[in-house]
């Protein structure tokens, strides 16, 4: 297992976020947003296969909020 760190830089409804992904086990890794390089914040990891996919797992949620808030009718 590796100790390696991935970051990804992504843009969200207009926010900024820096998501980080570490490896939790061989086929396992865990995304977070972090608010200051290295400090995670409180929001639920998301798990992958590859770093790729749980930050993508991550930000697709993160879509999904937004979108929500933005429409609380529940249209969207």
């Amino acid at each position: 297992m590796t100790n390696a760190v991935h970051r990804f830089a992504e843009s969200i409804a207009g926010r900024d976020y820096l998501i980080e992904v570490k490896a939790v086990s061989e086929d396992r890794w865990r995304a977070y947003i972090v608010r200051l390089p290295g400090m995670p914040t409180a929001l639920m990891p998301f798990y992958g296969r590859t770093p790729a996919e749980a930050a993508h797992l991550l930000c697709d949620w993160l879509t999904r909020a937004y979108q929500r808030a933005a429409n609380p009718a529940g249209t969207v």
